[in-house]
């Protein structure tokens, strides 16, 4: 299962190692279709990368930190930099390209 980030939480959880973010809401469409595939690369990479979901609606303190002003964004983090990012809609297998580049 995908973790759930909060503006709480970020920091710590993107401290170090590679994190996946998706800034993501409810009511958006292409988020709907980015989730299962978040939830895919979350049961892929446990243990080995933080991957998960940040609600916009809830969450508003790390998006505009990060200028999100488009959704979905995933970010890809790297030690706590942004070490890619997609906005918009983005395949299974470009997003698992870019982690194993942040891996690497």
């Amino acid at each position: 299962m995908a973790f759930e980030f909060t503006d709480a939480n970020f920091d710590e959880q993107t401290n170090s190692g590679v994190a996946v973010v998706d800034f993501w809401a409810e009511w958006c469409g292409p988020c709907r279709m980015v989730g299962p595939i978040i939830e895919e690369l979350a049961t892929d990479y446990k243990g080995v990368v933080n991957v998960g979901k940040m609600d916009v609606d809830t969450h508003s303190a790390v998006p505009s930190r990060f200028g999100v002003r488009s959704i979905p964004t995933i970010l890809i983090m790297k030690n706590g930099e942004i070490f890619d990012k997609v906005v918009g809609f983005a395949s299974k297998t470009a997003l698992d390209q870019k982690i194993k580049a942040a891996l690497a």
